[in-house]
């Protein structure tokens, strides 16, 4: 746990030029620079080709056991900085409520980045991209704006679409993140009451984001099928 909240001060600390851009029109510009610093990677964190490449290497090649070993490995990275961006009290809140939401989204993206990296997606296709960040929402979100119609599909037929649809990727941004906002600002009243407790709103953030973490891994390991049509390439380092 140690390396996890080193990670996670270190999500902290490189999300500011992410929240200053957290005002509702501005989800794109939010998006991009969170895809950014979770796909490439920043600071003590690597990116999440090579998250991917080092579980597997720890799993003996299996994608599988790999898969299962990133989520609970960023189950404890989110649980971190979940803790240290809720630390502040009531206080911090106008700082901590859009950081928390940086952070875990930083978190979640990474973690299905890499699930899609070892199922043999390409993370530079910008159709993938949009649909790592629709997995976010988790699959009672997705399918209900599937059933409103505000989402024509699924993630997975997003990622294989034969073109990029910019506007299906904007919309996607302004849902995701008006989703997690809701979520980290917290709309039920417990949430919101032991966020305005020093300390004890970081137990309760490190908690709920832990099991959002969870939640998206798995269904980011059920969405995104296997694309590849043979065993992947023997692990090597970057």
């Amino acid at each position: 746990m140690a390396r996890a909240q080193e990670v996670g001060r270190m999500i902290a600390r490189n999300i500011a030029p992410v929240v200053v851009r957290m005002a509702p029109q501005a989800a794109g510009g939010m998006l991009r620079g969170v895809l950014e610093i979770a796909i490439d990677g920043r600071g003590a964190l690597p990116s999440a080709k090579a998250a991917a490449v080092r579980q597997l290497q720890r799993n003996g090649g299996s994608i599988d056991d790999a898969i299962e070993s990133l989520i609970d490995s960023h189950v404890r990275l989110a649980s971190a900085q979940g803790f240290v961006t809720n630390l502040g009290g009531v206080a911090a809140l106008p700082i901590t409520i859009p950081a928390n939401l940086a952070g875990i989204s930083i978190v979640q993206i990474r973690m299905v980045a890499a699930i899609a990296h070892l199922r043999g997606y390409d993370l530079a296709d910008n159709r993938v991209r949009t649909s790592l960040v629709m997995c976010l929402m988790g699959a009672d979100e997705v399918a209900k704006h599937i059933s409103l119609g505000k989402f024509p599909t699924s993630p997975m037929a997003v990622a294989t679409a034969p073109v990029f649809d910019p506007v299906l990727d904007r919309m996607v941004a302004e849902y995701v993140v008006a989703d997690m906002a809701g979520r980290v600002s917290g709309k039920s009243m417990a949430h919101v009451f032991t966020k305005r407790i020093p300390i004890i709103g970081g137990g309760i953030g490190a908690v709920i984001d832990a099991i959002a973490t969870r939640n998206v891994g798995e269904y980011a390991k059920i969405e995104l099928a296997n694309r590849r049509s043979h065993r992947y390439p023997a692990p090597v380092s970057h």
